[in-house]
């Protein structure tokens, strides 16, 4: 009986010894979000994933025309554009449309802000104009 205890002793502090060599172990490991790249920020929309090749001459034809053509574009062509080009399309528009009307511009920097993640591409340019548009 004697030595049945004394296993049992041994494998609970080896059990024990073993769980707080784990937790130091774990303690020295940098944070995984140290470890996390930053996202990368990006200071041309053009270079940006989720627009469909055949619609760039329709974009770049609604930049042209101001705040009516990317309000149009967006109208018509919005659903086949995708984050984060959307987004940044969207940004687009916002500066342009927020002198004749702020308040579509809130409107739209709501929309955006709510949709992005901190990992996204454009939320570093969201941020920048979160102050002016909130």
């Amino acid at each position: 009986m004697k030595f049945l205890i004394t296993v049992v002793i041994v494998v609970a502090l080896s059990l024990g010894v073993w769980q707080i060599h784990q937790l130091w172990e774990k303690s020295q490991e940098p944070p995984r979000a140290a470890l996390a790249p930053a996202p990368e920020t990006v200071s041309n929309g053009e270079q940006l994933p989720g627009l469909p090749l055949k619609l760039q001459p329709a974009l770049e034809a609604a930049q042209q025309r101001g705040a009516a053509g990317l309000r149009d574009f967006l109208a018509v062509n919005g659903r086949n554009v995708a984050d984060p080009r959307l987004a940044w399309i969207q940004l687009d528009y916002v500066l342009v449309v927020a002198q004749s009307d702020p308040a579509e511009a809130r409107k739209i920097f709501a929309q955006v802000k709510a949709r992005l993640k901190p990992d996204s591409p454009v939320y570093g340019r969201m941020k920048q104009l979160e102050k002016t548009y909130d």
